[in-house]
């Protein structure tokens, strides 16, 4: 049945249509228009504004379950469910470094997910295990490793489908694993790395564009050595997301990168738990404590986040700056073309998902708005 979405500004991530129209029919935008057809069904948004759903392309848990620990269908429900409630329509939930096994694991229950629902959850992103152990963060010692020929190769075999995105130090890699990875389809993504700026630069020309959580578990920017933060800054080809929490980085670091990536600077989550609704959790050697807001681990280091994407298109509007509609495609367009998919999601655009949030003009209420969405990857 075909439903008009009307008496709102659309922003489409093109563009902002005052007192637009959305045909949408069976999960799916049909047109963007100014008239409102006869003889259809109405959803009158009583002048509020609609763009896109949110995507989080790292996410580590929903309101219960965490990926890492439980790699299941019930925890990736869990983060579906539990996004949706905070404008986020599209996830990749997020395995940080674990065992092969588990890694198999996470990979085959997104797989089965993705077979029985065609919603929002489009993928896995992998972070680690390939890390640098000097940048670990709040990884395992006890998982941080280098890649064999004969695991990578495992993990790309079963994995390619499914895996949109994987992180690693890629300092870690030989030039065949390396060339193994970018062969493979899968979006590579720099983080827990200590390579320098110059180094950094070789492996963006190699066809690199993603940093991991810009800022955190990287080398710094320094005047003598910019680091992989100066080459993500100077490098206009390359994609660059932030933790925008006000801990795992400051408003004013958020606010330059912004002036200098423009639409290659992104929002993710990176949440822990959703809702701040675990206070203490324990995984392995992983644990992390909600303490003041912020997830901490027993050393005192940031073990992932505690917002939303709401949280952070909310903190984008309020300390950078910007503009609603710029706030908000950092969360949708920037996001789908960072990891290559801006042709699927992302926009309020003919054969797009009908998948929407709806907001007032000061981003002070944001309100999920979605009609079972179909996103084919």
């Amino acid at each position: 049945m075909k439903q008009a979405i009307i008496n709102t500004t659309i922003h489409t991530g093109d563009e902002i249509i005052n007192n637009g129209v959305i045909i949408i029919e069976n999960g799916t935008i049909l047109s963007v228009q100014k008239d409102i057809p006869n003889d259809i069904e109405t959803i009158d948004l009583q002048g509020n504004h609609i763009a896109a759903g949110f995507i989080d392309i790292q996410i580590n848990g929903g309101e219960k379950h965490y990926f890492s620990q439980t790699p299941t269908e019930e925890t990736i429900q869990d983060i579906y469910d539990s996004s949706l409630k905070y404008g986020t329509t599209h996830v990749l939930p997020c395995l940080i470094s674990s065992s092969n096994e588990t890694i198999l694991k996470g990979i085959e229950a997104i797989r089965s997910y993705r077979k029985k629902h065609n919603n929002g959850v489009i993928g896995m992103h992998l972070e680690g295990p390939f890390l640098n152990p000097l940048k670990r963060g709040a990884h395992s010692i006890d998982q941080v490793r280098k890649p064999t020929n004969s695991e990578l190769e495992e993990i790309i075999r079963h994995g390619k489908d499914v895996i949109k995105v994987i992180t690693i130090a890629p300092e870690c890699f030989t030039d065949e694993q390396l060339n193994m990875l970018l062969e493979s389809g899968i979006t590579i993504s720099i983080g827990h790395s200590t390579i320098t700026h110059k180094e950094a630069q070789v492996y963006f020309s190699k066809g690199i564009k993603l940093v991991t959580h810009l800022f955190n578990a990287m080398t710094q920017f320094g005047h003598r050595e910019p680091g992989l933060v100066g080459a993500t800054l100077e490098n206009e080809n390359v994609y660059a997301p932030v933790i925008l929490d006000g801990a795992h980085c400051d408003y004013a670091a958020a606010k330059l990168a912004y002036k200098l990536k423009q639409d290659k600077f992104f929002l993710i989550s990176d949440a822990t738990f959703l809702g701040r609704k675990v206070s203490d959790f324990k995984w392995d050697n992983f644990d992390a404590h909600l303490e003041n807001g912020f997830y901490r681990n027993n050393d005192g280091n940031l073990a992932g986040a505690a917002i939303s994407m709401q949280d952070a298109v909310q903190n984008t509007y309020n300390h950078l700056d910007v503009s609603a509609d710029e706030a908000i495609k950092m969360a949708t367009s920037h996001v789908a073309n960072a990891i290559g998919l801006g042709d699927k999601f992302g926009k309020i655009k003919n054969g797009f998902p009908a998948s929407f949030v709806q907001f007032n003009a000061d981003l002070s209420i944001i309100e999920t708005l979605n009609f079972d969405a179909v996103t084919v990857i």
